[in-house]
C-alpha cells in the first residue's frame, strides 16, 4: 500500500489499495457513517459494504444541482448523524464534489472520505478539498473548501468505466503533464494502457503538490485550470452531453494556441497537445457558431477580470503563465484554431 500526503487546512493522505472496502472499514471503525454513491454503482457498493447506510444519487452532473443537494441533506439528516460521524462519497467527480459539499455544510462541517471510481475523480476531483455544485448560471459556483480526511484509490474501480470515460478522464492527466510533469506525457506517448497506474499516481502527485502550496487558489492553484476556462463553457453549452475531460481537451487546444501567441509556447509543444489528445481520441474542436454563448459563459468564470478573460497559459512544459484577453482577439483564435 502506497500513499501521497496532501497538506491543506488539514493533512491527509491519498491511499492506494487493492480492496477499498477493507481500508474504509478501518477508517470507519467506531464511527457512524453514511455512504453517498451514484445509482450505477449501488449494487457494487452494497456488495462491498452490505451493512452500510447508503444514499443513492442520480448519475452524472444531475447530482450537482441545488435540488439534489437539498434532497441529499434531508436524507443524511434522517440517519441522525452527529459531528463525530462520517460522510463517504463513492463515485465519479460529481459524486465526490456533492458528498464533500454535504459534509462541509451538514452541522457546519463533519469529516468525510472520498473513494473516487473514475480517473477524473482520482486525479482531479477528489484531491484538493474543492467541493460544490452547479447553478444554471455556471459550473461550480456554489461550494466550499473542505478536505476529506482520506482519499482511497482502488484502480479496480476502473473496470466499471467505458473506454470513453477512461479517455475523457485522462484529459486531466494530460493537463498535469503539461503544467508540471513531462514524464506523464512520455508515458502517454509510450502507450497509456500499460502505463495507466503510473499515469494516475503521477497525476495525483501533481495535484497534491499544487494544492499543498496554494490551498485556496490565490495563484499557483490556478495552474490546475489549464484548459478549463473554455472547457467549462463548452460543458455548459453542450448541456453536459460532453464529458468534463472531453470539454477540457478542447479547452487545452485553445489554451495552447493562446499560449503560442501570448507566452511564446514553441510550436512543437502546441503540436504535442494535438498529438496526445488525438491519440486518446478526444475532441479538439467545437461548433464555430457557439462562440457568442461560450464567451458569455467564460465571462462568468470565477477567474474573470472585468470583461477580460483570464487564462492559464504555458511557456513550456512545467512553466505556466497568465494572459488576459478580450472578445475580439479570443474570437479570432477560436474561429481559426478550434471552430469547425
Amino acid at each position: 500500500m502506497s500513499e501521497i500526503l496532501v497538506s491543506s487546512e488539514r493533512e491527509y493522505r491519498v491511499t492506494f489499495v487493492d480492496a477499498w472496502q477493507t481500508q474504509l472499514s478501518t477508517i470507519c471503525e467506531g464511527r457512524d457513517f453514511v455512504i453517498i454513491t451514484q445509482a450505477g454503482l449501488r449494487d457494487r457498493v452494497e456488495s462491498g459494504m452490505p451493512d452500510a447506510k447508503i444514499i443513492v444519487t442520480p448519475d452524472g452532473e444531475e447530482q450537482k444541482t441545488l435540488s439534489t443537494f437539498s434532497k441529499m441533506l434531508e436524507e443524511v439528516a434522517k440517519f441522525n448523524l452527529d459531528r463525530q460521524s462520517l460522510i463517504i462519497g463513492i463515485g465519479g467527480g460529481a459524486t465526490t464534489d456533492l458528498a464533500g459539499f454535504i459534509a462541509a455544510t451538514y452541522m457546519r462541517g463533519i469529516d468525510w472520505v472520498a473513494i473516487p471510481t473514475s480517473i477524473a475523480g482520482m486525479v482531479d476531483a477528489s484531491v484538493g478539498g474543492k467541493t460544490g455544485i452547479n447553478l444554471n448560471a455556471g459550473k461550480n459556483l456554489v461550494g466550499a473548501f473542505h478536505s476529506p480526511i482520506e482519499v482511497i484509490v482502488d484502480l479496480n474501480w476502473l473496470e466499471t468505466l467505458s473506454t470513453r470515460d477512461v479517455r475523457a478522464g485522462l484529459a486531466e492527466s494530460v493537463k498535469c503533464g503539461f503544467i508540471a510533469d513531462k514524464k506523464i506525457l512520455e508515458l502517454f506517448l509510450a502507450g497509456y494502457e500499460r502505463n495507466l497506474p503510473e499515469i494516475v499516481e503521477r497525476s495525483i502527485k501533481v495535484k497534491a503538490n499544487v494544492v499543498s502550496k496554494d490551498f485556496k487558489e490565490s495563484f499557483h492553484r490556478e495552474d490546475l485550470n489549464y484548459g478549463h476556462t473554455l472547457g467549462h463553457a463548452i460543458e455548459r453549452d453542450s448541456a453536459y452531453s460532453l464529458r468534463h475531460g472531453e470539454a477540457v481537451s478542447i479547452g487545452m487546444i485553445f489554451a495552447a494556441e493562446i499560449s503560442h501567441i501570448t507566452s511564446k509556447l514553441p510550436l512543437e509543444l502546441v503540436n504535442l497537445h494535438y498529438e496526445i489528445l488525438r491519440m486518446l481520441d478526444l475532441p479538439i474542436s467545437y461548433e464555430t457558431n457557439a462562440w457568442p454563448n461560450l464567451f458569455d459563459f467564460m465571462a462568468m468564470d470565477k477567474k474573470r477580470r472585468s470583461r477580460a478573460i483570464r487564462f492559464v497559459t504555458l511557456e513550456g512544459i512545467g512553466r505556466t503563465g497568465r494572459a488576459e484577453m478580450e472578445f475580439a482577439e479570443l474570437e479570432e483564435i477560436f474561429k481559426a484554431k478550434v471552430g469547425r
